[in-house]
């Protein structure tokens, strides 16, 4: 199997939307009486759809309670997104046109419902053959579902694919669904992504050559 396609998560990987995230969950868990640091948010929060991201810490709310919270974080990050904006990895950006110069169908993937309305800001959303968000209504990682979705969107079997996540929980599907891998460590703290085929601190450090070995 040859490499055909490249699936790129939203946050963390193509835009730094992070700081953004989780500022917007410190507040609205504050309000609930639980103050989170940044290892809560990268080992419980990170990368996963926003009601269990709201489950994982508000143990003891009930659903609907739950749904509200999760509102509150969405409407504290849209207020942040806003009036701060966001910040487009140039050396992402950077390999996806080198790789659609090179043939390879590229998709985004996020659990969020904000994906597309970040990807018009930045004015990139051109660049993607297939975009999957949260509004898709499919199951979140660490299942493997949204990068089934993604593959099948592109016409492409599972095993051409490469994912490119920063999250523990997304190399973590992105493995089970028979993928390549590449790991990006934003937090110096590469074992965090031991699963991934590669862990690099940013995709500078990787290009064509190193992405058509993994399928050697």
């Amino acid at each position: 199997m040859s490499f055909k396609g490249a699936i790129f998560d939203l946050d963390g990987v193509i835009v730094n939307t992070v700081p953004l995230h989780f500022k917007a969950w410190q507040k609205m868990f504050r309000e609930y009486g639980k103050d989170i640091n940044f290892e809560d948010y990268k080992n419980k929060v990170d990368g996963i759809p926003r009601i269990d991201g709201a489950r994982a810490i508000l143990t003891q709310l009930s659903p609907p309670e739950l749904e509200k919270a999760a509102s509150l974080k969405q409407d504290y990050f849209l207020e942040l997104l806003n009036s701060q904006g966001v910040e487009v990895y140039q050396s992402t950006l950077d390999l996806i046109i080198l790789l659609k110069e090179e043939s390879v169908k590229i998709a985004a993937i996020s659990s969020s419902k904000n994906c597309l309305s970040i990807l018009r800001q930045v004015k990139i959303i051109d660049l993607f053959e297939a975009i999957i968000t949260g509004k898709d209504g499919i199951k979140g990682k660490p299942a493997p579902d949204i990068f089934l979705a993604a593959a099948e969107r592109l016409g492409l079997r599972n095993e051409g694919c490469v994912v490119f996540e920063d999250a523990v929980l997304g190399v973590e599907a992105a493995k089970k669904a028979s993928m390549k891998c590449v790991g990006i460590d934003r937090y110096d703290s590469p074992q965090r992504l031991s699963k991934a085929d590669i862990v690099v601190s940013d995709l500078s450090e990787i290009g064509l050559l190193e992405l058509k070995g993994l399928f050697l």
